[in-house]
Order: C-alpha cells, then sequence, then structure tokens
C-alpha cells in the first residue's frame, strides 16, 4: 500500500482519484477478508486504509464543492 498523503492526492487529477479511491476499496476488502480468516498479521492496516479512503473521499468532495460554488457566482 502506497500511503499517500493529502497534498500528493490533491496534485492526482479526478480520474486518477477515483482510479486510488477503488484501488483503496479493494485493499480493505482483501484486508478484511484475510483479518476474517486469521491470516492478517497487523491489524493496523484496515483503519490506516480506512482513512485513505476517507482523506481521498474529502478530496473529492472538495473539488465538487469548489466547482459548484464557481458556477454559482
Amino acid at each position: 500500500m502506497a500511503n499517500r498523503k493529502a497534498e500528493e492526492l490533491r496534485a492526482l487529477s479526478d480520474a486518477d482519484l477515483q482510479k486510488e479511491l477503488d484501488e483503496a476499496h479493494r485493499e480493505l476488502f482483501n484486508l478484511r477478508f484475510r483479518h476474517a480468516t486469521r491470516q492478517l498479521e497487523n491489524d493496523r492496516l484496515i483503519p490506516e486504509v480506512r482513512k485513505k479512503i476517507a482523506r481521498i473521499r474529502t478530496i473529492q468532495t472538495e473539488r465538487r464543492l469548489a466547482a459548484a460554488q464557481e458556477r454559482g457566482s
């Protein structure tokens, strides 16, 4: 998992950001599956991926709100 900071994520295009979100969701699914089958050694990976998903969604929301505000002006 390449853990990216918010600044690095903000530099991505909308399509790349969506791709990162899709990958994070897949990773979270795999981690949960491994956790359920007791194959996951580091339980802290699950909250880290959840934070990454939240970070990406926050950036997407910021962009949507900024675009809506520009159209409204």
